[in-house]
This record gives C-alpha cells, sequence and structure tokens, in this order.
C-alpha cells in the first residue's frame, strides 16, 4: 500500500487517537490539526498543527493532502470552514458522524436510507445539547457532501474502549469490577450498540486507503441486543465472583430524578420506537471490511486503562446506589 498523506482534524483524545495511532503503525505520514490542549507530546513521529477551528485555518493554506479525517466537526459552520481553508487540497473526505442523525426507526436492523431526523428550529444554532445534537449532525453531514466530491460518512453508535474521554462506557466497567450488588436500569431488552474505538480506527483507516466512499453504520453487536446483555458482557470479563445485577424498573429511577448522565448508556425517558435507534443494521460496514471483537474484550481492556479518568458527574454514587437497591 503506498503511502499516503493524512490529515485527522483532531486526533489526540479518542476516536482520533485511534486512527492517527493506526496510520501510524501503518506507516502513513499523518498531520494532526489540533488545538494542543489534549495528551500534549503524544505522537512525536507526526506533524502537529496548532489552531483552532473556530479560528481562521490558516495553517492549512496551500498545503495537500491524500486523505482527511474530520472527527470533531459538531455545527455544519465548521465543516465548511475546514472545505474552505484546504481548497480542495483534502483529498479523499471522511466525515464521523452518529446513528444520532436518524429519525425513530419503524423496526430494529434498519439501513442506511432510513428517514433523517429534523434539523434544529434554528438552521444557524450553535448550541450542542440532547435536543439540537442529531439534527445538528445531518446538517454537518449536508454541508460535508456539497463540499467534497470524494466523501464517506460514517455513523457509528457509542464507542467504546481505551482512552474514552466520555467515561460512559468506562463507569460500567469500573462499577461492575467492584463487584456486589449492581443496580441495574430497566428496560434489560432495550436496545444498545457499541464499537471499539479500535475497529472503529483499522476499518476507517481501510476506507481511506481504499478511497471508498458512502454511508455506514459502525454498530455492534447485531439486533436484539439489550442492555441487560451489554451488562452480562461486561460483567462476564470484569466482574468478582458473587457480583449480582439488581434490575430497577425504568418508572422508579425517573421518579428518582436519574437520568443517562447519573445511568451512563441508559435509554431513561426515550419511547421504544426511539431506542430503535440503538439496533442499526451494519452490514454494510462489515461487507467493506469492518470487523468487531467482543464486548468483553473491550471491557477487560478498558479496566487496564487507568490513565483515563471518568469525567466528574458520570455515573451513580455509590451511597445513592445503595439507597435505591433498598
Amino acid at each position: 500500500m503506498p503511502v499516503m498523506r493524512i490529515l485527522t482534524v483532531g486526533g489526540t483524545k479518542f476516536v482520533g487517537r485511534h486512527l492517527v495511532q493506526a496510520a501510524l503503525s501503518a506507516g502513513h505520514e499523518v498531520t494532526l490539526l489540533h488545538r494542543g490542549r489534549s495528551n500534549p507530546g503524544l505522537f512525536p513521529d507526526a506533524e502537529h498543527l496548532i489552531a483552532d477551528r473556530d479560528e481562521p485555518l490558516k495553517v492549512l493554506a496551500e498545503r495537500h493532502f491524500d486523505a482527511t479525517v474530520d472527527v470533531s466537526a459538531y455545527v455544519p459552520r465548521q465543516v465548511r470552514a475546514l472545505a474552505e481553508a484546504l481548497d480542495g487540497g483534502g483529498g479523499h473526505h471522511v466525515y464521523i458522524s452518529t446513528v444520532s442523525v436518524y429519525a425513530p426507526p419503524d423496526a430494529p436492523g434498519y439501513d442506511e436510507s432510513s428517514p433523517l431526523t429534523d434539523p434544529p428550529a434554528d438552521p444557524r444554532t450553535e448550541r450542542v445539547d440532547p435536543s439540537t445534537y442529531g439534527g445538528l449532525k445531518v446538517l454537518c453531514e449536508q454541508a460535508a457532501r456539497e463540499a467534497y466530491g470524494n466523501l464517506t460518512v460514517v455513523r457509528p453508535t457509542y464507542v467504546v474502549g481505551p482512552h474514552d474521554h466520555t467515561g460512559r462506557f468506562t463507569w460500567w466497567v469500573r462499577r461492575i469490577a467492584r463487584g456486589g450488588q449492581v443496580l441495574a436500569p430497566g428496560p434489560a431488552a432495550a436496545p444498545v450498540q457499541v464499537v471499539d474505538a479500535r475497529d472503529l480506527a483499522a476499518w476507517t483507516l481501510g476506507l481511506l486507503e481504499e478511497r471508498l466512499g458512502g454511508t455506514f453504520h459502525a454498530a455492534h453487536p447485531a439486533p436484539p441486543y439489550g442492555f441487560g446483555d451489554l451488562l452480562e458482557d461486561i460483567a462476564a470479563a470484569v466482574a468478582p465472583a458473587g457480583t449480582t445485577l439488581r434490575w430497577v424498573e425504568q418508572e422508579r429511577l425517573l421518579a428518582a430524578g436519574l437520568d443517562g448522565r447519573t445511568l451512563p448508556l441508559w435509554a431513561g425517558e426515550e419511547s421504544p420506537q426511539e431506542r430503535l435507534v440503538g439496533a442499526a443494521n451494519s452490514a454494510a460496514a462489515q461487507a467493506t471490511g469492518l470487523r468487531f471483537r467482543p464486548v468483553s474484550d473491550s471491557a477487560r481492556d478498558t479496566l487496564d486503562d487507568t490513565e483515563t479518568p471518568v469525567p466528574e458527574g458520570v455515573g451513580l454514587d455509590p451511597r445513592r446506589e445503595s439507597q435505591l437497591l433498598q
């Protein structure tokens, strides 16, 4: 495989970090465009361009790359500004999106042609929160399609594994590894899917090397797979003897004021149809080479990653958990 010049927008935190590692390991030349705030000193063998993408990207003037991966655009202005700065010199473009772009599907196993959610009521808004996140990603995808002729859109579900700065999967791994009675939020059958960042990175690099365009889901395991299955797979990997999952009804937890931050990855107030977004069909991606490791392997490796903290406020306080289980 010829050596490629690859630009990653981001690349020092999580998804981008694993992609950069995969590209360097494959012998490619990598340039990271980032603010220099996360993990300084990471990847000394790569080129680092220090810039804030919310400001003019003059560092990209007259630069040329074989491929560009954008892992950090949340509003369409950022997509358009990057395209303008590259001015046709970015090569094959990959935009990392999300399955949150979909309207609630009619059934599990939906594919990439499923209807998308509505954009925000104010398309100029740059407030990113649960009510605008999916719609803004829809607008980002549209801006990328307008800007780039050769485009790949990757729509992952929850990304997990070592270096996960969100702490969502990590919190469950560490909580179950402590053992005892673990509060498990119902319903156990609520669809959920994950993808290990290392699998996502290796596959995305393959897409770049083949210059393969299209839109693809990165979601695992195949439905039906529920939140109970996820916790059981984690427990099989890290739980000490005597650990038990104690299921608590959704209604009781909502009445107690719990949400998807205190109980990460939990469906919370989502309707049964809204939960089906966590039941995507990834056959198209698998046909292009995406391979998934077992969830249990991701759990073990996440537990071994002691350098990445779970953010403050993510997860249920042990005393609160004990009260709810009583």
